[in-house]
């Protein structure tokens, strides 16, 4: 019996093993500083996450599959400075393109989107039709949408992008207040964007095809399962939420560079794995 409580306790520890860790660091940071926990605190904490869940939503699906993706910092940094180049204020001194009108925000989230989703599916095409590693795959798909992004911020000035459309400020720094809680309108967009991940795993045949892969590719495969199909789908949906993560985040911070997004990618990863996000494949939530 004792060596079966044992057992039990050490996956405990392996499996919650992250989470005690976690708020034995939250219980520092309260006892250090107690208004961490105020609510405009906890609210301006949730506002900087919810570009992160968005951005991890796209990396879980191809965890899922036992994949990753280096290159989603780099894709939010390209979205990032795209969206503010096409979203500045008419009356801005400094507009980039002074002689075109602003976009509407529709356009502009289409455009950048598509820009993700096309990057999205050169990496899909890179790993499950040339056999290559996701790892060095998306290294260099890091490498060369960075190279693009830095040739694009030099020849619109190689200086912070700003002045935005106040449609657009208000689509990303806006916010409904609960008294002194302030729900922003970018946390509404990261909880429908985890209510369709949801759908998307749980409800429809991609989603147990997604699953199906990630346990075993081959098994996937003479099960009927395309599953070069499904891995080209999976990262051009990853590179969508990279790249209107990407715009959000240029709109919240109100400027934008090329070095935006640097290292997200770790975050977003980090965030699965706190998440319950394996490695191994097959499981997510």
């Amino acid at each position: 019996m004792s060596a079966l409580n044992k057992k039990s306790f050490l996956t405990y520890l392996k499996e919650g093993g992250i989470y005690v860790v976690l708020l034995v660091l939250l219980a520092i940071i309260i006892f250090q500083d107690p208004t961490f926990l105020s609510l405009l605190n906890l609210s301006n904490i949730l506002t900087q996450s919810s570009v992160r869940i968005i951005i991890a939503l796209g990396v879980a699906g191809l965890i899922v599959t036992q994949g990753t993706d280096l290159s989603a910092g780099r894709q939010v940094g390209l979205a990032a400075v795209v969206a503010a180049t096409l979203l500045q204020s008419m009356d801005n001194a400094n507009k980039v393109f002074p002689e075109m009108a602003t976009m509407p925000i529709a356009l502009v989230i289409l455009i950048v989107c598509a820009i993700g989703a096309v990057i999205g599916l050169i990496n899909g095409l890179i790993i499950a039709y040339l056999n290559v590693t996701p790892f060095i795959t998306t290294l260099g798909t890091m490498i060369i949408v960075y190279g693009i992004n830095s040739l694009y911020y030099d020849f619109v000035g190689a200086s912070p992008i700003s002045g935005f459309d106040s449609g657009f400020s208000t689509f990303a720094q806006g916010f409904v207040a609960l008294g002194s809680f302030r729900l922003s309108y970018i946390t509404f967009y990261a909880l429908i964007a985890v209510a369709f991940v949801w759908v998307l795993w749980n409800k429809t045949r991609f989603g147990k095809n997604i699953f199906a892969i990630g346990g075993n590719p081959e098994a996937a495969k003479v099960s009927g399962v395309n599953v070069g199909l499904n891995l080209l789908m999976i990262y051009a949906l990853s590179g969508v939420f990279y790249a209107f993560g990407g715009m959000l985040e240029a709109g919240r911070i109100g400027s934008a560079t090329n070095n935006l997004g640097f290292m997200y990618e770790l975050d977003a990863i980090a965030a699965c794995v706190v998440g319950g996000v394996s490695f191994s494949g097959v499981w997510g939530r």
